[in-house]
């Protein structure tokens, strides 16, 4: 029997619509939930082992900081869980300011803390030493987990030293933090060199041997250029975003970006408030004027502290954005190429993080977002993780190459650099 017109509208009306379907910003999420589940996110950089060696209470202490519970931090297994997180590479970070503790005991330190991380939660996390290892942990549902250094100081002038850390399961290493090496400049460090000295461009080259990646965050534009000169296998920037957006010395110039197609590179683009927003690092450096004009009056600990507060009320922090952050993304992708850029959050990290990507668990949102811009399933894979992966597999050729041609490099900065 058919039913009059106006009962079909009212069953239609009794039917329940999905929130998603009457959303499409909520139709976006899900469908960015659903691809991230597909194409899980590699990223390139978190310091939750740093929070881990300086916690209140329990330095260095594995166990006490419990990734089952919520952390103090950006980062525990179910925020990473719900941020569609497969992979990461953790930082094995160390200060280059504490060089009379021993930079390389405490780059051994810091590589232990993040092999008993993995260690104990065998559930959720696998050890990765290459793409294939990567990849099977993501089929499994675990997160692969990379060990990444930050800062070439821990090398102390050693290629011994290097080859050491590669045989712990270092897969990368940024070549300077923020100061000038004694074969490398920095960003944000003394132009001393013009960039990478004859041991410096040795010490790429013996990297692209082992397979190990060349980090180029935190390096100076010409320490990038020479970099990208020597090597012969992808490098990647693992936490940096795009310099033409924000002029911030932490950043890619576009004519270093023009030259990662060619290398087969990728820029992790990074989160951090002050690389991403121009706002933002216009405050930064404000701040930073006004204490350095406390401590030039001659103040206090005390009334430094009250002073900026004061400044810090009437100027209050500006956010950045997860759009600002989409924003970087889309400069990358137009200049170097759909397949030479992925994410590097920085968590953990930082102390601040943009509105919307606050925490480990924000990518679904950062992925809807480039979804109503219309970034195509395939785009959005590569961001993920496939590029990095796909720097991973050609830095392993490479090095399986240079390992039949030549033995492990014997030479020193002494003979080098003529020092």
């Amino acid at each position: 029997m058919r039913l009059p017109s106006l009962a079909l509208a009212g069953l239609a009306l009794a039917v329940p619509v999905s929130a998603a379907a009457q959303d499409p910003d909520a139709a976006r999420l899900e469908r960015a939930r659903a691809l991230l589940r597909r194409h899980p996110v590699l990223d390139g950089h978190n310091d939750v082992a740093w929070e881990i060696r300086r916690a209140p209470g329990a330095p260095r202490d594995v166990a006490a900081y419990d990734l089952r519970r919520r952390t103090p931090g950006h980062t525990d297994l179910a925020r990473l869980r719900e941020g569609g997180v497969g992979g990461q590479f953790w930082s094995a970070y160390v200060d280059a300011e504490a060089r009379d503790t021993g930079w390389a005991r405490m780059q051994l330190e810091q590589i232990d803390i993040v092999r008993r991380m993995v260690a104990r939660y065998p559930e959720a996390l696998a050890l990765a030493l290459t793409a294939a290892d990567a990849e099977r942990a993501m089929r499994a549902g675990r997160i692969a987990s990379f060990i990444g250094m930050e800062g070439g100081h821990v090398l102390e002038n050693s290629l011994g030293a290097l080859r050491a850390y590669h045989a712990l399961g270092a897969r990368y290493l940024t070549l300077t933090h923020n100061t000038t090496l004694d074969w490398a400049d920095a960003a944000l460090g003394a132009r001393r060199h013009g960039g990478l000295t004859p041991f410096g461009r040795e010490v790429v080259r013996e990297m692209n041997r082992l397979g190990m990646l060349v980090d180029l965050s935190h390096v100076s534009p010409e320490t990038m250029h020479d970099a990208l000169d020597v090597a012969q296998a992808p490098v990647i920037f693992s936490h940096s975003s795009a310099r033409a957006l924000v002029d911030h010395p932490r950043n890619v110039p576009d004519d270093v970006l023009a030259r990662l197609a060619a290398n087969g590179g990728v820029v992790l683009v990074t989160f951090v408030p002050a690389f991403v927003s121009a706002e933002v690092m216009r405050w930064e450096a404000a701040r930073d004027a006004e204490a350095a004009a406390a401590a030039t009056a001659g103040l206090d600990a005390d009334a430094t502290r009250r002073r900026l507060q004061d400044w810090e009320a009437d100027h209050p922090r500006p956010e950045a954005t997860l759009a600002q952050v989409a924003d970087h993304i889309e400069h990358v992708r137009r200049v170097a190429g759909e397949d030479h850029v992925g994410l590097g959050g920085d968590f953990d990290g930082i102390t601040t993080t943009p509105e919307g990507l606050r925490d480990v668990a924000g990518y679904p949102k950062l992925f809807a977002e480039l979804l109503r811009r219309g970034w195509s399933e395939a785009a959005l894979a590569k961001l993920a993780s496939g590029n990095l992966l796909r720097a991973l597999r050609g830095a392993e050729q490479v090095a399986a190459r240079l390992q039949r041609e030549r033995e492990p490099s014997v030479a020193t900065i002494e003979a080098l650099d003529r020092r």
